[in-house]
């Protein structure tokens, strides 16, 4: 399983965010933006994984921190399939390992930038749980390059909010669009946001997740009844 950098909330934790970062980052990518998503009264436990170092063959086939090899920098981003379902099956074992800690999937979100958004998309629509939904951020889709993938549950049943910079040089902004209408296309719940900002977060951003995470998180609380 991956190594990865762990936040408890001040309270058992009752909830789990699982968060990806992007090529050559690190797990410590997204911890300092926790305070500015205004969860302090939430009791939710974020983990932020560190990436395996592979060697990357866009870049020369430099070791990096990489989710999965990139083998063309094309507009389609073609990717090693292998690769992405072995991250995936990290990511489940990690799914698994919350909920032995009795965390509800209900209230498990997966969340990713770039290149930790196309894992975080493939691995909850091949999910069979109720996760709580998917954030995708400056990402892209890569489910049309893996014949095999299948949704694991009906897809009107997992929320999906997608962001992406209007600005971004990395990862050009057509492909948020692109994976925002793919996704459609398959049934599942997407809503998406444009940021004036290149590949990036920005604090305004921030501000936005905070309350899409405590929806989510809230939504289907076993521990709440149902109106």
């Amino acid at each position: 399983m991956f190594d990865a950098v762990v936040v408890e909330p001040a309270q058992p934790a009752d909830s789990a965010v699982i968060w990806l970062h992007g090529l050559g980052a690190s797990g410590h990518d997204f911890e300092p933006a926790l305070p500015l998503l205004g969860l302090e009264s939430q009791t939710t436990r974020f983990i932020f994984p560190h990436a395996p170092n592979i060697p990357v063959t866009v870049n020369g086939g430099m070791v990096m921190p990489a989710w999965y090899d990139i083998q063309h920098m094309d507009i389609d981003r073609t990717i090693d399939v292998p690769g992405i379902s072995k991250s995936a099956d990290q990511i489940d074992a990690m799914i698994q390992q919350q909920m032995d800690a009795g965390i509800d999937p209900r209230r498990i979100l997966l969340v990713g930038f770039s290149q930790g958004g196309a894992v975080a998309l493939y691995a909850g629509i091949r999910s069979r749980l109720p996760l709580a939904g998917i954030l995708a951020l400056s990402t892209y889709w890569v489910g049309d390059q893996d014949p095999g993938l299948s949704p694991g549950r009906d897809p009107s049943e997992l929320p999906i909010e997608i962001h992406h910079g209007t600005l971004d040089p990395v990862v050009p902004y057509v492909l948020g669009e692109q994976a925002r209408d793919s996704l459609l296309a398959l049934g599942y719940p997407v809503t998406f946001q444009a940021f004036a900002m290149p590949h990036s977060v920005v604090p305004e951003q921030l501000r936005a997740i905070g309350p899409w995470m405590a929806l989510r998180l809230n939504s289907d609380s076993p521990t709440r009844s149902k109106e």
